[in-house]
């Protein structure tokens, strides 16, 4: 049974960090190019980052660069992302993605509210 489960979400502060965790099973997870998603409430949901399935590569959406990092642990099937000087802005659900041709899986998502 495939499933990611994210986790490392919460309640931050503007300017604060949070490290967002995306735990995978049941499929081929050095096969698959992972990625994390943002849906804020009444918005479509969002590419955030995207790591190559060896984790040679990777790539933002504009507003993140320089701010979030993607990573991942193909040993431990474990992708994460390190999110520094938060603005309200990236208050959304951030979701876990596994692709690969013609496949997709998603996580539940994990809740990241930045306020005061």
């Amino acid at each position: 049974q495939v499933q990611l489960v994210e986790s490392g979400g919460g309640l931050v502060q503007p300017g604060g960090s949070l490290r967002l965790s995306c735990a995978a099973s049941g499929f081929t997870f050095n096969s698959y190019v992972m990625s994390w998603y943002r849906q804020a409430p009444g918005k479509e949901r969002e590419l955030v980052a995207a790591i190559t399935s060896a984790g040679r590569s990777t790539n933002y959406a504009d507003s993140m660069k320089g701010r979030f990092t993607i990573s991942r642990d193909n040993a431990n099937n474990t992708m994460y992302l390190q999110m520094n000087r938060l603005k309200p802005e990236d208050t959304a659900v951030y979701y876990c993605n596994a692709a690969k041709p013609s496949t997709w899986y998603w996580g539940k998502g994990t809740q990241v509210t930045v306020s005061s």
